[in-house]
């Protein structure tokens, strides 16, 4: 594999065979490997650093609603944007439910920033606003078997949750149970996201072609990811903070 594509050789003639690449893809390409991650979950980050993380988060977390407005727009098959409609309320909510972004506030907050400056995403890292757009530009642009199949990712998100939960509530004091609910709430989301999106892609992806345009699709969502905490690594762990975005008021 190369950092764009499956590359060449790998056998694709059944959903069974690109069911076992989209695995692979997770197990070595999936952020959790990220050494920004290892050192959020391990409490070797300062209490600004995680605040960095959560401010620039908050811009992908609020932009998720919008891509998937997008994927429900290229489908004409009702069933399909039934089942995909839900996404867009787990992070909006609805009258008298609490929908994702919120919960992620409630994360900021808790970490003591100002909720309207995170909800302007004026100091995020230019990297961050780049990789989210982009991921949201792929779901327009690209065809919507692999509009869905971008967000293959949650095939693994829960096990990433269950360690930031942990780690974070054993490493940080300055961390509690109440502003981690986000996390909780995908402990059970992303697996049923998740289980639909691999039907799909394994029932729609009849071709070999097809079925790396999937497997394509997955590594595009993986960059889109990891790329963001290479910027925040090289922003708030080696210094490099470019101009007008967040400053950390503790070290």
């Amino acid at each position: 594999m190369t950092a764009l594509s499956i590359g060449k050789g790998i056998r694709l003639n059944t959903p069974e065979d690109m069911e076992a690449t989209l695995r692979q893809i997770g197990a070595t390409r999936y952020h959790n490997l990220h050494p920004f991650h290892r050192l959020l979950h391990g409490g070797k980050l300062n209490k600004g650093q995680v605040q960095a993380w959560a401010l620039n988060r908050y811009y992908y977390q609020s932009t998720i609603p919008l891509k998937d407005a997008v994927v429900i727009s290229r489908f004409r098959d009702r069933a399909v944007r039934m089942e995909w409609r839900h996404r867009i309320e787990d992070h909006d909510g609805d009258t008298g439910s609490e929908g994702g972004i919120e919960r992620w506030l409630k994360l900021t907050e808790g970490l003591g920033l100002d909720s309207s400056y995170v909800e302007s995403t004026e100091g995020i890292l230019p990297a961050t606003r780049f990789a989210v757009e982009a991921y949201v530009h792929f779901c327009r642009d690209r065809t919507p078997l692999e509009a869905i199949a971008s967000s293959l990712t949650e095939l693994f998100a829960p096990s990433i949750h269950e360690e930031r939960i942990a780690g974070m509530l054993q490493h940080y004091d300055f961390v509690n149970p109440d502003i981690m609910s986000y996390f909780k709430r995908r402990l059970t989301q992303a697996p049923r996201d998740a289980d639909f999106a691999l039907d799909f892609v394994k029932k729609n992806a009849r071709t070999p072609e097809q079925r790396e345009a999937v497997c394509n699709a997955l590594i595009f969502k993986t960059n889109v990811l990891w790329v963001q905490l290479d910027a925040l690594y090289h922003a708030y762990v080696e210094g490099h903070i470019p101009p007008g975005a967040f400053v950390p008021k503790t070290s």
